[in-house]
């Protein structure tokens, strides 16, 4: 999915783009300036800190050599639609 643009309006966020999205279905905006003072994400420390645990993780399977095919991985998450 693309990125949603707003404008701000009279002190108002102003969307008008097309989209795919059921009816009714809520959307968070944070403007970008923001995510880009986060460091490019909008993690907090106990997100952060879970993600990098997970990707250290990653690097000791990948060092053990426990490792899958990305096409097959592809092919099973598509399996389960």
């Amino acid at each position: 999915m693309q990125p949603l643009r707003a404008r701000v309006h009279h002190g108002r966020l102003v969307l008008d783009e097309p989209t795919d999205l059921p009816e009714g279905e809520v959307v968070e905006l944070v403007p970008v300036d923001e995510v880009l003072a986060h460091g490019g994400d909008y993690l907090d420390d106990e997100e952060r800190q879970r993600l990098h645990e997970s990707i250290e993780e990653s690097i000791e399977q990948m060092k053990a050599g426990n490792l899958i095919d990305a096409d097959e991985a592809l092919a099973e998450l598509r399996a389960h639609r």
